[in-house]
């Protein structure tokens, strides 16, 4: 644990459903280890939410585009003074391996999770309120009660095809975050608004402040202009109110 809290902003929309298929995959991951039905209810709930996401979305050509990029301004760097020959060549080899194998996907990417009459029933009855109880899906309480090995082997069935996907959404963003080194800066009376330049393809933001100071920080604007506020969480308040305090804090734009 760190004795910071780092908040991430995303400057264009592709970068926006990555962090959130992040998000979905790193809950899937932890529900998915419990032992409990609860466990496997809220894995299953969280593999809908990423099923749905790639159904508004056409992801994989999205990210096969994001790791043609990401290789082609490796390899203009790759003779620059200071680089890491090694650690480069490791990661041109993971953007080469990992594309190969979503280009090698047919289809849709996650359309064969449908094909599962159970998964269908739970997908169909999720959208009500509490709509998967006992009564309403026995099938899906019969697999509740079964054992681990069994409801392990299915939730990696559902979600195998994606996992490409995760490691292509991992190494992309992990390739952003650390694409710069932070910059201190202080936001006076809680307020700090900044320029970016318009040359630069910027992807994201970050903004690491101390755990010991009682501030979340709310950020936004665009490609061109942001804006970072550092709010008081008093729950207590209608309404959010920004400190008067100079909060210190670190920025991170990362380019890559």
């Amino acid at each position: 644990m760190t004795d910071v809290i780092t908040y991430e902003f995303p400057l264009n929309e592709r970068i926006r459903v990555f962090i959130r298929l992040e998000h979905l995959f790193q809950q899937f991951s932890h529900f998915s280890q419990g032992n409990t039905a609860i466990d496997k209810r809220a894995a299953v709930i969280v593999l809908l939410d990423i099923l749905s996401i790639f159904r508004r979305n056409d992801l994989k050509s999205e990210i096969l585009k994001e790791l043609d990029r990401n290789a082609k301004i490796l390899h203009k760097i790759a003779n620059s003074q200071g680089v890491d020959d090694s650690r480069l060549q490791i990661i041109l080899e993971d953007l080469g391996l990992i594309s190969k194998k979503l280009y090698a996907i047919t289809g849709k990417v996650g359309i064969h999770v449908m094909e599962s009459d159970l998964f269908q029933s739970i997908a169909q009855r999720s959208s009500i309120p509490g709509g998967t109880c006992s009564f309403d899906l026995p099938e899906y309480h019969y697999w509740l009660e079964q054992d681990i090995v069994r409801q392990n082997k299915d939730l990696h069935l559902w979600s195998s095809p994606f996992e490409d996907i995760r490691k292509a959404v991992d190494l992309i963003l992990s390739c952003i975050r650390n694409s710069n080194a932070p910059t201190s800066a202080i936001a006076q009376a809680g307020f700090y608004q900044f320029s970016l330049d318009r040359t630069q393809p910027y992807q994201l933001l970050k903004v690491a402040v101390a755990k010991s100071i009682p501030c979340f920080a709310e950020i936004s604007g665009g490609k061109h202009r942001c804006t970072v506020r550092f709010m008081n969480p008093d729950c207590s308040e209608k309404q959010q109110v920004q400190t008067q305090d100079d909060i210190p804090f670190q920025l991170t734009c990362c380019i890559f």
